[in-house]
């Protein structure tokens, strides 16, 4: 199809971005194949008058687990006996797939058009990116880890990692991750807020550096980046002196680490949204423990004081709010916009720079997505209000459009308790 979004004021996605008035995007099939004026309308395009509203480059989520609801949970379940349940007959193997599928379309319609996984359910993420690409299915374009690589008693072992007993059989997990054509392999280093021991102590260290050295070798060497989650001073530094590409999450850095950085080419991935609830909530929501609230604090201020110091050092900085985290569901990725903004002090332009062009760069997508402009992908989101003025006005969209394809009016199913907490955080 042919269409000519005409009418709208444009967002281009670039770091200074401003509205652009009387101007026409033009598209056929997946292509913007031009920019026009808006009184050269050419004739064979269906036109989409968009009465004022503005229109901006679909947003880029780059920490996402497919296979969380986000559902708040009363007590914390044994994820690793649950998996392996879910894993273990076609049937609900099966039931999973559709579910992780559903949670797909909800980034799609909440304005996400492309996502990077980092740890998911066996081989399913690869496979819906693959179904999603061809057409069969209806979602945002995915970069996929599959399973990450964790050790016994690690982040996520057991349910979307796998526990290496040793930096042989991690060895042996990268090679099934190159039969599974992923597109990057992700390492859990640390520990996180839920698994400490103590107070103070989130993000311990439990991948042992000779092992993320061995798999980062061997990733690159096979062409591909390595995310790692990290949650503690000492785990950036290792994850940074041992290959390490991208720290997902981070932590209060010095002088040291900031260096390493910049030394090896890594960038940030900052993800404020799932320890905002720990750190701020009442206990009495969350159901979390003194020690979780705690911790959660102390990896929430390390994130913004990394976030702080990887911007003010040039570091490359990207957005993901690690959804499928208690109270962090597949359809609030502007939040995590908004929590940029708000704790670390970025204008929302550079927000919102941030979740497209910036994040497309580090993706080596920069050519295909994350801005308005021709020979790009048609990757678009129409909102009614401007979200330089305010970034919640994410939160609802008149359009999406993915790959060219059009969605008129799309509709999620919100998680109410969740939306009206989380809105108490909201200026």
């Amino acid at each position: 199809m042919k269409y000519a979004f005409t009418g709208g004021m444009i967002l281009d996605g670039t770091k200074d971005m401003q509205p652009k008035a009387g101007l026409c995007i033009l598209t056929d099939g997946e292509k913007i194949t031009d920019i026009v004026s808006d009184r050269k309308v050419p004739a064979g395009y269906e036109k989409i008058d968009l009465g004022g509203k503005y229109i901006m480059p679909g947003l880029i989520n780059m920490h996402v687990h497919l296979a969380g609801s986000g559902k708040p949970q009363k007590k914390q379940r044994d994820n690793e006996k649950l998996v392996k349940k879910i894993m273990g007959s076609a049937l609900t193997r099966a039931v999973a797939y559709r579910m992780v599928y559903g949670f797909a379309k909800d980034e799609l319609m909440s304005g996400v058009t492309t996502i990077r996984t980092v740890g998911g359910l066996g081989s399913f993420d690869t496979r819906l990116r693959d179904e999603i690409a061809a057409g069969k299915k209806t979602g945002p374009r995915i970069l996929a880890a599959n399973e990450g690589i964790s050790v016994p008693g690690g982040h996520m072992a057991g349910s979307v990692a796998v526990a290496a007993h040793s930096t042989e059989e991690a060895l042996a997990h990268l090679r099934e991750c190159k039969k599974e054509n992923v597109d990057i392999i992700k390492l859990m280093i640390t520990g996180g807020v839920l698994d400490a021991k103590g107070k103070g102590v989130p993000g311990e260290l439990k991948m042992p550096p000779e092992m993320v050295r061995a798999v980062c070798d061997e990733a690159h060497s096979m062409g591909y980046k390595v995310a790692a989650h990290v949650e503690s001073t000492e785990g950036v530094r290792v994850a940074l002196e041992n290959g390490v590409d991208s720290i997902e999450h981070g932590a209060k850095p010095d002088e040291e680490i900031i260096s390493l950085f910049k030394e090896k080419g890594a960038f940030l991935c900052t993800t404020l949204s799932p320890a905002l609830p720990y750190a701020l909530f009442d206990r009495s929501v969350t159901n979390a423990t003194e020690v979780e609230q705690y911790n959660g604090n102390v990896v929430f201020e390390g994130i913004i004081d990394c976030s702080k110091a990887a911007l003010e050092a040039g570091i490359p900085v990207v957005l993901g709010n690690d959804v499928g985290c208690p109270w962090i569901t597949q359809y609030d990725f502007w939040r995590e916009l908004y929590y940029f903004h708000k704790y670390v002090g970025v204008t929302n332009a550079f927000a919102l720079y941030t979740a497209t062009k910036r994040s497309a760069e580090l993706l080596g997508l920069g050519d295909v997505t994350g801005t308005i402009e021709k020979g790009k992908c048609a990757d678009f989101i129409v909102t009614c209000g401007n979200p330089l003025d305010d970034l919640k006005n994410l939160r609802s969209l008149d359009y999406v459009v993915a790959r060219g394809k059009v969605y008129r009016d799309p509709k999620v199913k919100v998680n109410k308790r969740v939306a009206a907490e989380l809105d108490k955080f909201l200026d």
